[in-house]
């Protein structure tokens, strides 16, 4: 799998997407995240192949890095992420 990494989040206020999770699901795994080099490549070519997103532009991520994620009903339910890693990310 090559290098990886994993964020622990906490939320930041009671209506944050984080404290939302938490109270339906409890604790766990939010999302997975993948590198891409060129994420408006890489989502044209899922869009292409029919997969839903949620975001079709890339927005601006922690540490810089543009992100974009993929509806969880075209990633067998799990919430996934677009991550191309900005200039300033080591």
């Amino acid at each position: 799998m090559g290098e990886s990494k994993i964020e622990l989040l906490e939320p930041t206020s009671p209506e944050s997407p984080v404290a939302k999770f938490l109270e339906k699901n409890g604790p766990g795994v939010h999302h997975v995240a993948y590198g891409v080099e060129d994420i408006e490549a890489a989502i044209a070519s899922l869009v292409a192949k029919g997969t839903r997103m949620i975001d079709a532009v890339p927005r601006n991520g922690a540490h810089g890095a543009r992100i974009a994620f993929i509806h969880p009903k075209s990633s067998g339910g799990v919430l996934t992420e677009l991550c191309e890693a900005g200039h300033h990310s080591h």
